[in-house]
């Protein structure tokens, strides 16, 4: 594993050498995600586990050239293509390996019978097939429909495999959230794809009107005010504990922790670090001896990490992206054109009771610093045709 992310962080840092200029620009588009990627990257001058941090910058470095690398060489179909067939080996090699090796596919004590493939627990393989979901979903039409094979004097046209194909991903990925058995990706999966149904239905009538955008925006308000306002009704429906499994208590506690470096944090990954007192504090507002390994909370782990100012960086990035991927999604009736709503709405919902925005090495962040680069060079090429 060490050795296939060097050669993937590697492979990077060479390609966009070879467009240095491209590259360069791509990363100048959007100042705040290079701001907030400084300040991570120098959180470790403040951080009480100070080698640690340094030493964990290489998995902020090797996320961040490749999201620069994959946003500045790669078109809008191109990435929803890349990404849909890479979420469909991952959903294929779990399938696999749930049934060749149980011991390495199944949580045997902690979760009896629950799935997690070859993403080592279960709620990360929901949440990756949540993305494969929408994916497959918002795959770009076939261009080339009219073309075809031939075989034994048959024709088969490629768009008709395309299409097998894009409902195998679709059905495979569903398929799975729900041998995960996790619980917050089917709710997310469900809230977030009715939002995207009306999406797409009110975009694609034509010339949009502040009325379609005005309902739009109150349907998604109604079904946020409903899950937040009943949330722990919602859970305990559902079997779970309506204190989000002790979530809340330990985010308190927090907090707390949090106004004491209110400004830059403790540095990234220090908070939580192996041994941390910091940790063991919270872990009490649940019962003794218990330390979690992260907040379960993508935001206030980021405050943790690199405090209220680099937290204050990331929430102007992302509305600024999320501005932008409003409006391409309403700009033409291309289905890939609203992946990245899609995933920004995702990342949201996700990170309120996980942590996937700075946590280890994580495919979240690296989508993030993707949509949020490949959306300020579009708007750099716009303003740059219109001048």
């Amino acid at each position: 594993m060490t050795l296939l992310r060097y050669g993937v962080w590697v492979i990077a840092i060479v390609l966009l050498c070879l467009r240095w200029k491209n590259s360069i620009k791509t990363a100048l588009a959007n100042i705040y995600i290079l701001l907030l990627t400084i300040l991570i990257l120098v959180s470790f001058l403040w951080s009480d586990v100070f080698l640690n941090t340094l030493k964990d910058n290489r998995e902020i470095m090797q996320m961040t050239f490749f999201g620069l690398y994959f946003a500045s060489r790669f078109k809008i179909k191109e990435q929803i293509q890349i990404i849909a067939a890479s979420f469909f080996i991952g959903g294929v090699m779990s399938l696999i390996v749930v049934f060749t090796d149980p011991i390495i596919g199944l949580h045997i004590l902690d979760h009896p019978g629950a799935w997690k493939g070859v993403f080592g627990y279960k709620n990360i393989l929901g949440s990756m097939m949540l993305i494969g979901t929408f994916t497959f979903i918002l795959l770009p039409k076939y261009e080339n429909s009219n073309s075809g094979i031939s075989y034994n004097n048959k024709s088969y046209k490629f768009d008709t495999f395309y299409k097998f194909y894009k409902y195998c991903g679709l059905l495979l990925a569903v398929f799975l959230i729900v041998r995960s058995t996790s619980k917050t990706s089917l709710i997310v999966s469900i809230v977030l794809l009715s939002i995207l149904f009306f999406y797409s239905q009110y975009r694609w009538q034509g010339k949009i009107t502040v009325v379609y955008l005005d309902i739009a925006i109150l349907i998604i308000a109604s079904i946020a005010t409903v899950l937040i306002g009943n949330w722990s009704e919602i859970l305990t429906a559902i079997g779970r504990d309506p204190t989000l499994t002790g979530r809340t208590p330990m985010w308190g506690a927090a907090l707390g922790k949090l106004m004491e470096r209110p400004l830059f944090g403790f540095g990234r990954g220090a908070f939580w670090s192996p041994g941390s007192q910091y940790a063991k504090d919270v872990g009490l507002a649940l019962t003794d001896g218990f330390t979690p390994p992260h907040g379960h909370n993508g935001f206030i782990d980021m405050a943790l990490d690199v405090g209220l100012v680099g937290l204050f960086l990331f929430a102007i990035s992302f509305f600024i992206t999320y501005s932008r991927a409003l409006k391409l999604a309403y700009a033409t009736q291309e289905p890939e054109n609203l992946w990245y709503l899609a995933f920004l709405i995702f990342l949201v919902m996700n990170n309120l009771t996980e942590s996937f925005l700075l946590y280890k090495t994580n495919i979240y962040w690296t989508l993030y610093l993707v949509v949020a680069w490949t959306l300020a060079k579009r708007e750099n090429i716009k303003l740059e045709t219109s001048e």
